[in-house]
């Protein structure tokens, strides 16, 4: 894995350093369980592993996320991978001041790749991952292929063909401007 100096502000390195969900994260689930009384001895325990083991890590290259005890989960995402990101939030996350960002990828599917779920710093955290995101697909990063090298053999044969047409017509403008300049030295009309 090719890995480059990222200049960091302050902003940009409370981003890297979030590592885990707020605590608050916890009291949502909790009221969420809650909210479905007769369900919540076999949801609570789920969602306390889930909140105990959620991890984000945020790299030069991508975001990567990971939950689970039994059944570990992780998801890996470089930033040329990413196609939006969604910011959502609803009354109870927002009373507690969180919110989880949804980031899609071209892969097809209509749901998000990765939600990052329990922010408070969840607009530095979008932000970050636009800026990411847009430098990407603008070019920045070193990693990023030379134009040239995603041309096919036959685009090259139609740009070299293309070339020498107009090499020719140069030339013959270059003749016929240097035979007009010699008839004007002689004294003939133009």
């Amino acid at each position: 894995m090719l890995h480059r100096l990222v200049k960091t502000g302050p902003e940009e390195a409370a981003v890297l350093a979030i590592d885990r969900p707020h605590p608050k994260l916890w009291t949502y689930y909790v009221l969420c369980c809650l909210a479905v009384l007769p369900a919540a001895p076999v949801l609570l325990p789920l969602h306390w592993f889930r909140y105990r083991t959620m991890r984000y890590h945020f790299t030069a290259e991508g975001v990567s996320m990971s939950w689970g005890i039994l059944f570990r989960r992780q998801i890996l995402l470089n930033y040329a991978r990413i196609q939006d990101i969604h910011l959502e939030s609803n009354i109870v996350e927002r009373w507690l001041g969180l919110a989880r960002l949804q980031v899609q990828t071209a892969s097809g599917s209509a749901s998000a790749e990765m939600t990052i779920e329990g922010l408070q710093e969840f607009e530095a955290v979008r932000d970050f991952l636009y800026s990411r995101m847009r430098g990407v697909k603008d070019g920045h990063p070193a990693s990023a292929p030379p134009a040239a090298a995603a041309t096919t053999p036959h685009e090259h044969a139609e740009l070299a063909a293309t070339l020498r047409a107009v090499a020719t017509e140069l030339r013959e403008v270059r003749l016929a401007l240097e035979r007009r300049s010699r008839s004007c030295e002689e004294g003939g009309d133009v």
